[in-house]
C-alpha cells in the first residue's frame, strides 16, 4: 500500500499519497471531479501558462513590496523548472471541473509551495515556510490567474498549428504544378459541369486553407488582453495598487508575448468572446478541411468502378474479408477530427453564454475543447500531409477518358451557336450515347454543325484556370 501522509484544510483532513506534491485541495478534486479522465497536464501549454503567471506575480509582489525577495526566489525558481518541462506529472485534476478553474489554481499553488518547501530543505505540508495560497496565490484569484493562463496556452499552440496549415498548403501547391497540364471533368452537384485542369483543382485546396492563417493569426491577438491583478471578479481587491501592470509587464518578458491590461477589468473577467471568436475560425478550418477530404474520396474512388482520377497512397489493407481492398483511411480519420472540431465549438459557443454575473463558471469545458480541437488538428493536417497528399498519384489516362466521354465541352459552344442550339447538342448526344463531335452533325443544321467542331477542338490547360 502507498504510504500516506496528512494534510489540513478548513473541511478537515485529507490522506495524500506521501511523494505526491499536491495537497489538501487538490486531493479533493481528484475525489470530486473523475470525469474525463483528462488530467491538466495533458495541456503542457496550460501547465507553462499557469507557472508563467505564478512568476510573474511573485515577482510583482516582491517588486511592490509584499512578498519577501526570499519566497519570490524560490517561487521563480520552481516555476523555471516547471516551464522547463519538469513536475508536470503533478498537475493532476481533471480538466473537467467545477468552480471556474478553482482546482487548477490550488493544484498550481499547492506544487509550487511544496517544491519550494523541498528546496528549502522542509518537508512537504510546511506551508509556515512558505503557504499556497498567502505565498504563491498572494495579489491574485483565480479569477485573474485561469484566465490569463489558458489565454496563454491558446497562444502556445498557434504556432505548431500554423505550421501544420503551412505544410499542407505547401504539400497542395506541389500537386498543383504537378498536375497541372492534366485536363478533366469539373463538377457541380456531382453533375458534369466543365472542363478543367487537376491542378487547379488541387491550387484551391491550398487557397481555401492558407487564406485562413492569417484570420487565426488576427483573431489570436484577442487572446493576448488579460485580467490580471483584477483579482476576485475584476474589483483588484488584495492586490497592491499598480499589481496588474507590474505583472503583465513581467508576464510579457517570460512568455514574450505581446500581452496588455484589459482596461476594464469587470468586462474582461467575465467575457469569453475572444474564445468564441477564436473558437468559430477552428471550426471554418475544419469544415474546409472536412471538405477537401470529402473531394479526395470521391476523387479516388473506385478504383475502377468509380471515379478513380486520383489514387492515394495505399497505406494499410482496406478490409478483413475483401482482398486487395484499399480504404481512404487517411482523410476518413480526418474527416472525424473535423467532426469533432465542429462540436467543440458548439461546446465552448454554449459554455460562453452560460456565464451569469461577473464570472464565467465554465471556462474549464472552454480551455479543454479549444486546446482539444487545435492539438487534433494539427496532427490531422500533418497526417494528411505526410500520409496523403505528398503521395498522390493522377491517373492522366482516367482523366482524359472521362473528359472526352462526357459532354462539359457543350458550355464553351453556347457563345458560338447559340444555348438553344448547344443545349439541343447536348440532348442528343445524351439520348443517342455519342460524343459532341460525333453528335455535331446529326443533330444540328451544317453551318451550326461546323462551327461547333471548330470549338470542339482540345483545350490548353491554361484555359481552364
Amino acid at each position: 500500500m502507498t504510504k500516506q501522509r496528512m494534510d489540513v484544510d478548513s473541511l478537515g483532513e485529507v490522506q495524500i499519497a506521501e511523494g505526491a506534491a499536491w495537497g489538501s485541495q487538490t486531493q479533493r478534486a481528484l475525489e470530486n471531479f473523475p470525469i474525463s479522465g483528462v488530467s491538466i497536464s495533458h495541456y503542457p501549454e496550460l501547465i507553462n501558462g499557469l507557472a508563467a503567471v505564478k512568476k510573474a506575480c511573485a515577482l510583482a509582489n516582491r517588486d511592490l513590496g509584499v512578498l519577501p525577495t526570499e519566497k519570490a526566489a524560490i517561487i521563480t525558481e520552481v516555476c523555471d523548472d516547471i516551464l522547463a518541462g519538469q513536475h508536470h506529472d503533478q498537475f493532476v485534476v481533471d480538466v473537467m471541473q467545477g468552480g471556474a478553474g478553482t482546482s487548477t489554481n490550488m493544484n498550481t499553488n499547492e506544487v509550487i509551495a511544496n517544491l519550494g518547501l523541498l528546496k528549502l530543505g522542509a518537508e512537504f505540508g510546511s506551508y509556515g515556510l512558505l503557504h499556497p495560497n498567502d505565498d504563491v496565490n498572494r495579489s491574485q484569484s483565480t479569477n485573474d490567474v485561469y484566465p490569463t493562463a489558458i489565454r496563454l496556452a491558446v497562444l502556445a499552440r498557434i504556432t505548431p498549428l500554423v505550421e501544420a496549415m503551412q505544410a499542407l498548403t505547401a504539400a497542395f501547391d506541389g500537386k498543383s504544378a504537378e498536375f497541372q497540364h492534366i485536363m478533366k471533368v469539373g463538377r457541380t452537384q456531382l453533375q458534369d459541369a466543365v472542363p478543367m485542369s487537376l491542378g487547379a483543382e488541387f491550387r484551391g485546396f491550398a487557397t481555401t486553407i492558407r487564406e485562413d492563417i492569417d484570420r487565426l493569426r488576427d483573431l489570436s491577438s484577442l487572446l493576448t488582453e488579460v485580467n490580471l491583478g483584477g483579482t476576485a471578479i475584476g474589483t483588484g481587491i488584495n492586490a497592491p495598487l499598480n499589481f496588474g501592470n507590474a505583472a503583465v509587464a513581467h508576464l510579457c518578458t517570460i512568455t514574450d508575448k505581446p500581452l496588455k491590461l484589459a482596461s476594464d477589468l469587470i468586462e474582461a473577467s467575465s467575457d469569453l468572446g475572444a474564445f468564441v471568436m477564436f473558437s468559430s475560425a477552428l471550426k471554418r478550418v475544419a469544415i474546409k478541411l472536412s471538405k477537401i477530404c470529402n473531394d479526395l474520396r470521391l476523387m479516388s474512388s473506385g478504383p475502377r468502378a468509380g471515379i478513380g482520377e486520383i489514387q492515394l497512397p495505399p497505406v494499410q489493407a482496406g478490409s478483413s474479408i475483401m482482398p486487395g481492398k484499399v480504404n481512404p483511411v487517411i482523410p476518413e480519420v480526418v474527416n472525424q477530427v473535423c467532426y469533432q472540431a465542429i462540436g467543440n465549438d458548439l461546446t465552448v459557443t454554449m459554455a460562453a453564454e452560460a456565464g451569469q454575473f461577473q464570472l464565467n463558471a465554465m471556462e474549464p469545458v472552454i480551455i479543454h475543447k479549444v486546446l482539444e480541437t487545435m492539438g487534433s488538428l494539427t496532427n490531422a493536417m500533418t497526417v494528411l500531409r505526410s500520409r496523403c497528399v505528398e503521395g498522390i498519384i493522377a491517373d492522366e489516362a482516367r482523366c482524359r477518358a472521362l473528359l472526352e466521354n462526357s459532354l462539359v465541352n457543350v458550355t464553351a459552344l453556347a457563345p458560338v451557336i447559340g444555348y438553344e442550339a448547344a443545349t439541343k447538342l447536348a440532348k442528343y448526344a445524351q439520348a443517342h450515347g455519342l460524343s459532341l463531335q460525333a453528335a455535331a452533325r446529326p443533330a444540328l443544321p451544317e453551318s451550326l454543325a461546323e462551327a461547333a467542331l471548330t470549338e470542339l477542338q482540345p483545350a490548353a490547360p491554361e484555359a481552364a484556370q
